[in-house]
């Protein structure tokens, strides 16, 4: 948002100050200034006032914290109002006292409405707020300055003589200030006269109860309204105001009365008119808070050394310091929502002495760095896919219900207050945000990408939410780009395999073979799951061209997903060194007829379950299709190398081999060809 040094300046006197130092000094503060600008004849900070601090979103807020930090005297908020002429039987019942703590008004009769002087209206302009007329400037020009919200009616179109803040009838009507007809519903709680609504509470005024040219008489209303509450009317009806932003982060209880007085005093002073009687002020419940003890001892303790003027900076910034020996009695302000515990005591205490007056030591430590159970694994698996070229990136946690239900079978976990629909429950995998990055690339001229995610998928089950790490990997584009000897080609299922392949033999286990597993959004054809020992370890493969194509992803993509869970529960390899044996290799080719629902895995596993010490390698050399082979069936020729660190192996040893491998391949239904 932003501030006016020069308005500060009405506040605390900051002579002695110049810009550049004011703005580095809120900065370290906690208040930062991201950037300073002119304005006309003025200089304004760009500030970045985080959500916790709304009682900085204003003027006399900020300078506050100034006075804290230059120990200054801060000019206080006062109103001058002249006495009442008349007295007001005007009425303000609270129906939802949870949604409504507090309401104050003041009436004004005879105004005129004109524009505003022409120095609140440059001072509005110089803020990006549009002056409107005295009126509504009034209540804009208070919000910038001590950054409570209020809102003025035109008196003479309420009617029934009272304000009623209450829930809204389920189907009634509200025209809002913006000019847009809404139909309400019971959840939504708003300001109305005797009959019927007028405002959203918090959010914006009412469009028939607006002040014009035409309203003589004004009722200026101030408010302290539910957090909680005007998010979600605010979040229903699509608004965002500048009062729904304070109200939303949390506004002060306290400052209804002055916010009004205010108002009022500054509509009286641009259009003149006469107060009607006194502040009408109805407190549905207090929001007081009990006093916080914070003890010096705490304090050293936490910080790491005295603090000669805890007092001084607490007084500075609002806060009632009652001392009792080592301990304070801390009585918190109504503005400062955010401080509840000693702790947040200390941070205000730290940050107004100043961070970078803290010196630079280490804290005390005891006791040996205990990494992590699975550092080892994380940095193997990291290590090795950053090896073969793939970029870490991040996702939200956050999926949508559709994304959920097309890429995992688990029960999800619900957000209970979502930012929207497609983010509306924990991710169940990590797939759908991998296809949305390379979807992101792509669309922005990125044509040859690899990408991997490492992060938690969550579930819910038996009632709990259990969390599993995994990590996704996801690539298009070429694999081997393009050069004057030869073409680009393009990636494909079995660099993905192959990646996979290199990722899984960082780690120790028995059996590992490669099936058609794979789940519905990968491609029937090109796709596959890895098994380890007997446990499902990855599902990888091409994305399914309708799963591609909802996203609008125009070229092939490659996803593989790793379940860490199950391949953690591995120990990592240990490379070991063999010397090469000094005795020549056997190599022995079998051509076999194979019907075409025999895997590979299928034939792998009966050949290692032969369990041949001597047999180094085997593989498929040439697979045929069509012309003399029948159709359903395929022609395979496979090579099996033998070797022996001991010895030079004999004939007859590798022929007996040679027939166990030959039936092993028969019971698998395989015919032997010449």
């Amino acid at each position: 948002m932003k501030i006016s040094p020069q308005w500060l300046r009405e506040f605390v006197d900051l002579k002695k100050v110049d810009l550049r130092t004011l703005a580095t000094d809120l900065t370290m503060a906690g208040t930062s200034v991201e950037s300073v600008s002119s304005e006309g004849d003025g200089t304004i900070f760009e500030m970045e006032i985080t959500t916790n601090r709304p009682d900085c979103m204003n003027h006399h807020g900020v300078a506050r914290e100034c006075s804290a930090i230059y120990d200054l005297e801060l000019k206080p908020l006062e109103a001058k109002l002249p006495a009442a002429k008349d007295s007001s039987d005007f009425k303000i019942e609270i129906e939802d006292p949870q949604g409504c703590a507090r309401y104050t008004a003041r009436i004004i009769r005879n105004v005129t409405i004109k524009p505003s002087p022409a120095r609140i209206q440059k001072r509005l302009e110089s803020l990006d707020a549009r002056p409107i007329n005295n009126a509504a400037d009034a209540t804009n020009y208070n919000l910038m300055e001590m950054g409570h919200p209020t809102h003025a009616f035109d008196l003479d179109l309420l009617e029934g003589g009272k304000i009623v803040v209450r829930r809204a009838r389920e189907g009634e009507f509200l025209k809002t200030l913006d000019g847009v007809g809404r139909t309400l519903t019971k959840d939504d709680l708003v300001i109305a006269d005797a009959s019927k609504a007028v405002a959203l509470a918090g959010v914006m005024g009412g469009f028939d109860t607006m002040i014009t040219d035409k309203t003589r008489n004004v009722l200026v209303e101030s408010a302290w309204f539910d957090p909680a509450t005007v998010r979600a009317t605010a979040k229903r009806h699509g608004l965002h105001s500048d009062a729904s932003h304070r109200f939303e982060r949390g506004a002060d209880w306290g400052a209804t009365p002055l916010a009004c007085s205010l108002v009022a005093q500054h509509i009286i002073e641009w259009g003149g008119g006469e107060l009607e009687g006194g502040e009408i002020d109805a407190a549905a419940r207090s929001l007081a808070r009990q006093p916080i003890q914070v003890s010096r001892s705490e304090v050293r303790r936490i910080l790491g050394q005295d603090i000669s003027d805890i007092e001084r900076i607490l007084t500075r910034l609002g806060f009632g310091v009652l001392p009792a020996g080592d301990t304070f009695a801390v009585t918190i302000p109504t503005w400062r929502l955010d401080v509840e515990r000693e702790i947040d005591v200390i941070e205000e205490i730290a940050r107004i002495h100043g961070y970078n007056r803290f010196p630079n030591t280490l804290p005390s430590f005891s006791g040996g760095v205990i990494e992590l159970p699975e550092a080892a694994r994380d940095s193997a698996t990291r290590t090795t896919l950053l090896a073969l070229g793939y970029h870490e990136a991040l996702s939200v946690t956050f999926i949508s219900h559709a994304d959920a239900k097309a890429f995992s079978s688990a029960a999800v976990v619900e957000l209970e207050n979502p930012l929207n629909e497609e983010m509306s429950v924990m991710r169940t995998s990590l797939a759908p945000s991998m296809l949305n990055m390379l979807a992101y690339n792509l669309n922005r001229g990125s044509d040859n990408v690899k990408l991997f995610e490492a992060g938690n998928v969550y579930e819910l089950a038996g009632g709990r939410t259990q969390e599993r790490k995994q990590i996704a990997m996801g690539a298009t584009g070429l694999a081997e780009p393009a050069s004057v000897h030869q073409k680009g080609r393009p990636y494909s299922f079995f660099d993905l395999k192959g990646d996979v392949e290199t990722l899984l033999g960082e780690f120790q286990y028995d059996s590992l073979y490669f099936d058609a597993g794979a789940a519905d959004h990968y491609h029937p054809g090109r796709s596959a799951r890895a098994v380890m020992d007997g446990a499902t370890v990855a599902r990888f493969g091409q994305v399914h061209p309708e799963v591609a194509a909802a996203r609008k992803i125009k070229q092939d993509v490659y996803v593989a997903e790793l379940y860490l869970d199950r391949l953690y529960a591995h120990g990592l390899r240990e490379a070991r060194y063999e010397p090469l044996s000094k005795f020549p290799a056997v190599e022995r080719d079998f051509s076999f007829l194979m019907d075409d629902t025999v895997r590979w895995e299928n034939i792998r596993g009966s050949i290692d379950a032969l369990k041949l010490g001597e047999l180094r390698g085997f593989s498929p050399a040439e697979i045929f299709r069509g012309g003399a082979v029948p159709a359903g069936k395929h022609s395979i020729l496979m090579r099996a190398t033998f070797q022996s660190a001991e010895r030079t192996l004999r004939d007859d040893e590798v022929a007996a081999w040679s027939q166990q491998i030959i039936k092993a391949l028969q019971g698998l239904g395989g015919t032997l060809r010449a």
